[in-house]
């Protein structure tokens, strides 16, 4: 009886992995084969090189953490806020966190994966803006509630600090308040343009 093949997304997926624990450097094709439990010949049926391997890596990293992510955020509902909160959550999950890190890690070194990554941040940005936009005065207060909103996103597990008798989930509620609070000279809003419920936040 022939041996079934390995698919191709488990090398993609155990080459995620490996990029989570220990950086690019750690994509090696036959660390990959001894984890998968198959010689390392089946990798060429699917990949010319190692480099091919790490572009197809990115490339599902760029879709889980973007198109992905943003796709079941829609699919769920909810105002303003919570698509955001949800966003956040699925994005710097556990399982996609620690590769958003290795890539950040990455991009310092390697011009390509830096290029990749401001496109990645960019349809985020451009997500969140959507979510933001009805409370905002202007333009510049957008773009400021975005940044902080995407800084708090990737730095808070990062980010040893105490808050006295608050909590960091207490805190972190507190920003999402802030984020969403009309500010003064805004438009008013009567309803979440997507799915008609009442915005939150005020």
């Amino acid at each position: 009886m022939a041996v079934a093949r390995t698919a191709r997304h488990r090398w993609i997926d155990e080459g995620l992995q490996a990029l989570a624990a220990g950086g690019p450097d750690a994509v090696q094709i036959e660390s990959l084969a001894r984890a998968l439990g198959v010689s390392k010949g089946g990798f060429y049926g699917y990949f010319d090189d190692r480099r091919a391997l790490l572009g197809e890596v990115l490339d599902a990293w760029e879709s889980r953490s973007t198109e992905r992510v943003i796709e079941q955020v829609e699919h769920e509902g909810g105002d303003a806020m919570s698509r955001a909160r949800r966003a956040a959550e699925l994005t710097f999950s556990a399982e996609l966190r620690p590769i958003d890190l290795a890539v950040r890690d990455w991009a310092r070194r390697d011009a390509a994966v830096a290029e990749r990554l401001r496109r990645v941040d960019n349809v985020r940005i451009a997500y969140l803006r959507t979510l933001l936009e009805p409370v905002c005065a202007d333009e510049e207060d957008l773009e400021a509630r975005c940044l902080i909103a995407f800084s708090v996103a990737i730095a808070d597990r990062l980010i040893a600090a105490d808050h006295g008798a608050r909590t960091r989930s207490d805190v972190r509620e507190a920003v999402r308040r802030q984020l969403f609070a009309p500010a003064q000279g805004a438009p008013v809003v009567l309803a979440d343009r997507r799915d008609g419920s009442l915005p939150s936040g005020g």
